[in-house]
């Protein structure tokens, strides 16, 4: 049985008249009446009980036109889904990303306006440090993913890096503390010895190493006195003296009482955000990637 023999069945249902349902689908009678009792040889059943006056549905009949109805309806369903999927206005998206990046204006602006103009898309965000995201991104798990890193990030094969956006860097510090009474841009050499607190190896996403790789450019390395999860519990810690830290600029919008912020002066002081993916995104994620890109614009 193919959709066709339900189509010609249903149109007939509805005339009750072949030469009428033969007209409206656009081919002759012989070959509709064929095809109608076809189907009925297949399925066993008479459909229509015919006469030289007239034609009409049996019992049996009454019920296949439902069902009939109902398949025929599921079918074009199917078929407008896995449309809407390959032009990538439905199906899922799931995107990783570090514990800072939602507090990128255009990372958040892209997420919820890709929520607001594709609501039939289930959009998952998992908070991922960088190897969790590259291995998911190669499982599958993942369509994108977001990391930091000061230089393009060297990658495991199968997976690409574009980047997102770049800013300056700032020094985190409490209100207190001596560097910030200063109220000037800091360098490598003012903090170098002082105490920091940092992302921990999972949770950084490829800050750490762009951090250390700054301190390392001048001979000099990171003293890490408290490692943390997230970028809440950084700057909590910032401000209960436990030491300072190195944020992006935009994440200074992220206030916390008693924190200020300083610029950092060094060479390549800078933040670059790179999304990942792999070589042949899905519709859905390519939609992503445009509105992201349009944002950035």
């Amino acid at each position: 049985m193919e959709l066709r023999h339900l189509r010609y069945f249903v149109r007939v249902a509805e005339e009750l008249h072949f030469g009428r349902a033969a007209a409206k689908l656009g081919i002759s009678q012989p070959p509709l009446s064929q095809q109608i009792r076809a189907l009925e040889e297949e399925l066993g059943i008479e459909l229509f009980d015919r006469t030289s006056r007239r034609v009409r549905l049996t019992d049996a009949g009454v019920i296949f036109l439902v069902e009939a109805r109902r398949t025929l309806a599921q079918a074009r369903h199917a078929i407008a889904v896995a449309r809407r999927i390959q032009q990538g206005e439905e199906g899922e998206l799931s995107i990783g990303f570090a514990s800072s990046v939602p507090f990128v204006p255009l990372v958040s602006r892209s997420f919820a306006q890709f929520r607001a103009e594709h609501p039939a898309i289930h959009l998952t965000l998992r908070e991922l440090g960088r190897d969790a995201q590259f291995s998911q991104l190669r499982e599958g798990q993942l369509d994108l993913g977001f990391i930091r890193g000061l230089d393009r990030p060297v990658l495991p094969t199968a997976l690409i890096a574009s980047l997102v956006q770049e800013e300056p860097l700032l020094v985190a510090l409490r209100e207190d503390h001596p560097l910030a009474l200063e109220n000037r841009p800091l360098s490598i050499g003012d903090i170098a010895d002082q105490p920091f607190v940092m992302f921990s190896a999972d949770g950084g996403a490829g800050f750490n190493e762009q951090v250390d790789l700054l301190f390392a450019r001048e001979g000099r390395e990171v003293r890490v006195v408290q490692e943390v999860n997230g970028l809440g519990s950084m700057l909590g810690l910032v401000a209960a003296a436990l030491g300072i830290t190195v944020i992006s600029q935009s994440l200074n919008a992220l206030r916390a009482d008693g924190v200020v912020y300083r610029p950092l002066i060094a060479g390549g002081a800078l933040s670059r955000l790179w999304l990942i993916r792999g070589t042949e995104p899905s519709p859905i994620a390519r939609t992503f990637m445009r509105m992201l890109k349009s944002g950035d614009g």
